[in-house]
């Protein structure tokens, strides 16, 4: 019943790609065509939730016998939910550690990561690279300060998101398993978002983009933990005063059980 927007955002998603792709996709029937598939389409998070594996499967269908010893490369791109945050950078000041500056940095994923069948940098430019944002470098978040003042707290995001596990960039791991069947898998660590992803996949061949397909993903709440986090989603102050008359009653029952008479 929530998928509506979601629907709306995917067509949106293909659009998208298709522009990116330009005219290497009008070739792409007559070149080579992808097929592909995600182990699980649903990713469910309960109390106990210690992280997962996803199988990211594919072939590539090709009607041109030439082609049949040289399928191409493929790349695949996990996407999870755009986040805002606001990065501050610390100095000493007066012998003081203090917040000196500030940027709030928006369009920022949750989660990313990529997967190659060689180094991205041998499948394609480094233009077409950026234009398509593969690869954790090459993400670009939005601001309001200019370029240069954000490169530092830039770097700053996608270092504390790599240390986290949610920026992962993995070079030459998907595996081929024949001439055109391939397949890889994403690790998502237990402090993932839930929310919705998109697992895209990029055929590439001399350098040239010419299929892409993209999958929807969704990471949701389930169980006991579910009902909690859609109470403090819907009700923010009833659940804030339930946290502290709960947090006040463990104190009281504490205290009772080690209390010395």
């Amino acid at each position: 019943m929530k998928r509506l927007p979601f629907l709306h955002s995917m067509l949106c998603l293909n659009l998208i790609v298709g522009f990116f792709c330009g005219t290497s996709l009008k070739t792409a029937n007559a070149d080579g065509s992808l097929v592909t598939d995600i182990s699980s389409h649903l990713i469910s998070v309960t109390s106990d939730f210690t992280g997962t594996d996803l199988l990211l499967f594919g072939t590539i269908r090709t009607d041109t016998q030439d082609l049949e010893d040289e399928y191409g490369d493929i790349i695949i791109v996990v996407r999870g939910p755009e986040k805002e945050v606001v990065v501050r950078k610390k100095e000493r000041v007066l012998g003081v550690w203090a917040n000196t500056q500030s940027v709030k940095l928006a369009k920022i994923p949750s989660f990313y990561a990529s997967a190659s069948s060689r180094p991205v940098e041998e499948i394609a430019s480094e233009s077409t690279l950026a234009r398509l944002r593969i690869g954790s470098q090459r993400l670009v978040f939005q601001s309001s300060s200019t370029k240069k003042e954000t490169k530092e707290f830039r770097k700053a995001v996608i270092r504390q998101q790599q240390e986290a596990q949610l920026y992962i960039d993995s070079q030459s791991t998907v595996q081929f398993l024949g001439p055109s069947l391939f397949r890889t898998t994403i690790d998502f660590p237990a402090n993932v978002s839930v929310g919705t992803y998109v697992a895209e996949f990029y055929l590439f061949r001399s350098g040239e983009l010419v299929s892409a397909q993209s999958s929807p993903l969704f990471i949701e709440k389930v169980g006991l933990g579910r009902r909690i986090f859609d109470f403090a989603q819907n009700y923010p102050v009833l659940h804030g005063l339930a946290a502290i008359l709960l947090a006040l009653l463990a104190g009281w029952v504490a205290s009772a059980v080690f209390r010395k008479d």
